[in-house]
């Protein structure tokens, strides 16, 4: 296939745009993956995306039947209003809505995460989506009894015939609330629009954030690629806070003991709507989250190699915050409407 040269052309700016951002000059070469825009979301082929999966995992999603009590659901701890968060340092859940021992993370851009939750144990969207259904501290109920739930139900019977062509079943469930999870995609930021040409998309204290992050902030080591997360696992030395004195995260998966107190690195894009911060929720605002990384992170024996002192001044703090504020964009690939954290009535057939 033969490539025109305006194509080579756009291709080699867009090439040279990436390296610049990351400082690569000559014949350096960038030691990470380019930040940048969002290519398309890979779909599994064991489950395809069609409309009308979509439509039943978005009912799913907001359907607190999900949930022993009937009462929590999917978009209670992870609401559209709230960055497809709860806005609480850490989730309530369970028969008495206790408070958890980590931040409920956001599912904005979640189709791009190589593994899923704070720890990684889950591979797969659709393994994800049933682990807090059965998780007696989040929702509280059995697989067993939510098919039996929703095959009461006419319009979830009738929808799974149409989507599946079988009854409700779990699998069903998972692969639909999947579907609908990866049209979650915010991108067409102002560093998406920058990034595409539009040299006053980002104000000039963001550009200069930005090659801080790439350069002296460091951030580019962990926080790289489209999705600005490396989809890997580190200690950074976040304190302890809420009811957990002692949390491994990933060592709870690999056993693996240089995973003891790694957590996943979470994606930048929309974070000034995703707060509070890190996997215990214990930074509440961006500035103190920069303060953190500037001061060498927190005390931990396991604390990862990257982390150190940044001596980065007031004014450079305050654009690399700009410049993260430059990674809002807005939803892409569907519109919704903005949802309750719960819900009193629900229409008879769903």
């Amino acid at each position: 296939m033969k490539i025109s040269n305006i194509t080579k052309s756009v291709l080699g700016c867009t090439l040279f745009l990436f390296l610049t951002m990351q400082g690569v000059h000559g014949n350096d070469f960038p030691l990470f993956p380019p930040i940048g825009n969002l290519p398309p979301v890979a779909i599994p082929p064991n489950n395809p995306q069609t409309a009308a999966k979509v439509e039943l995992g978005r009912k799913l999603y907001f359907d607190p039947r999900l949930s022993g009590n009937n009462w929590i659901s999917c978009a209670t701890c992870h609401n559209p209003v709230l960055g497809f968060t709860d806005g609480l340092p850490r989730m309530l859940g369970g028969p008495a809505s206790k408070e958890g021992g980590r931040n409920s993370p956001t599912i904005i851009n979640s189709a791009y995460n190589e593994l899923q939750f704070w720890d990684g144990r889950a591979a797969t969207l659709e393994e994800q989506a049933l682990g807090p259904i059965q998780n007696p501290n989040e929702m509280f109920e059995t697989l067993d009894n939510v098919v039996k739930k929703l095959s009461g139900i006419p319009g979830y019977v009738k929808a799974f015939k149409e989507v599946f062509g079988t009854g409700v079943t779990a699998d069903g469930i998972a692969k639909a609330i999947a579907a609908f999870e990866r049209t979650i995609v915010f991108a067409n930021s102002p560093f998406d629009k920058y990034t595409l040409g539009d040299e006053h998309a980002m104000s000039e204290s963001a550009k200069r954030g930005m090659n801080l992050f790439n350069n002296k902030a460091e951030c580019i080591k962990c926080h790289n690629g489209p999705n600005f997360t490396d989809n890997k696992f580190h200690n950074i030395g976040v304190p302890a806070d809420g009811p957990l004195k002692e949390d491994l995260g990933r060592y709870n998966v690999t056993k693996v003991e240089t995973d003891k107190g790694a957590f996943k690195t979470s994606t930048l894009r929309n974070i000034t709507e995703t707060g509070p911060y890190m996997h215990n929720g214990f930074f509440p605002t961006l500035f103190e989250v920069v303060q953190f990384y500037n001061g060498g992170g927190g005390r931990s024996e396991n604390k990862s190699s990257l982390i150190h002192g940044l001596n980065l001044t007031g004014q450079e703090a305050a654009d690399l915050i700009e410049f993260m504020k430059a990674l809002t964009g807005e939803l892409v690939q569907i519109k919704y409407d903005n949802a309750p954290l719960t819900f009193t009535t629900l229409p008879r057939d769903f």
